[in-house]
């Protein structure tokens, strides 16, 4: 879909994170994530709420941390299927995009952790065009910590270098990325955090996005709303499907593309099931 066909939306969760609710009540993040009925639940409601939504969205972006069990855990496996089993209700015609997450490759990844999430839920970088805008999925983990796998951190700068390239050729509308931990969370030289990515590599990256004109990049991984803007590259930071940190809802973000612009709300997931997406902008799709 290399061609502009007009404005189009897609939803974007992040977080669903089996597990956390729990080991983050009892303090006991490392092991106690030994249930997760409330995720589930909180799962099928974001679901339910995509799939009722008229026009359907163009895509169903979950921007990582699926599950809390880190890689080699006790009920890493377990936390998999079941939140499989919650997707496949997933209306058949809204496709599913997963962006691999620090709790689904490990804080410091291997490529053995790596590889299983590729054979799990698919590649951990790739590229994909939907009516004339190009979207980039980057593995963020890489950016965070590669000492156990320099190598594979090589390949995707590469491979990032070639698309930003192939892009600039093909006078795409937009370029919008999505990653799990986010650039910043409010401004560009914010000290570093758990939550951002360590400032040395942070500007570099930045510089990179700006020079190639992407529009936005979408995270997760903070548990809470935030964003800021680097020149005129939007940083979105996006609250969890699952364990809140702060003080808001369990919710998904609603992008409309337009020749112009990329607008996007926040919504709770009761708000979003029950209301769906409100008419101003339902209007910017017509």
């Amino acid at each position: 879909e290399y061609q502009w066909k007009g404005p189009f939306y897609f939803i974007q969760g992040a977080d669903p994170q089996f597990g956390l609710m729990k080991a983050w009540t009892h303090g006991d993040t490392d092991n106690g994530d030994d249930e997760w009925e409330e995720e589930i639940k909180l799962a099928e409601q974001a679901v339910q709420a995509v799939n009722k939504l008229n026009p359907k969205p163009k895509f169903f972006v979950l921007c990582g941390d699926l599950v809390h069990g880190m890689p080699g855990t006790r009920w890493k496996k377990n936390q998999e299927q079941d939140l499989k089993n919650v997707l496949q209700n997933t209306d058949q015609d809204i496709p599913l995009v997963f962006v691999s997450g620090n709790h689904d490759i490990g804080n410091t990844p291997s490529k053995e952790a790596i590889d299983d999430y590729c054979q799990n839920w698919g590649d951990d970088y790739f590229s994909f065009w939907v009516g004339g805008v190009f979207f980039l999925v980057l593995n963020s983990q890489l950016y965070f910590d590669s000492s156990k796998c320099p190598e594979l951190r090589q390949a995707q700068d590469a491979w990032l270098d070639e698309q930003l390239a192939f892009a600039a050729n093909q006078k795409c509308k937009h370029i919008i990325v999505f990653q799990h931990i986010p650039l910043f969370l409010s401004q560009p030289d914010e000290d570093d955090d758990y939550f951002n990515l360590q400032k040395s590599v942070r500007q570099e990256i930045m510089e990179k996005f700006h020079k190639a004109g992407i529009r936005a990049v979408f995270a997760g991984h903070y548990h809470r709303n935030a964003g800021g803007s680097y020149k005129d590259l939007e940083m979105v930071v996006s609250s969890a499907i699952g364990c809140q940190l702060g003080q808001d809802t369990h919710g998904l973000r609603v992008v409309i593309v337009t020749e112009e612009k990329v607008v996007h709300k926040y919504y709770s997931l009761t708000d979003l099931g029950s209301h769906g997406i409100e008419q101003e902008l339902l209007d910017m799709l017509a």
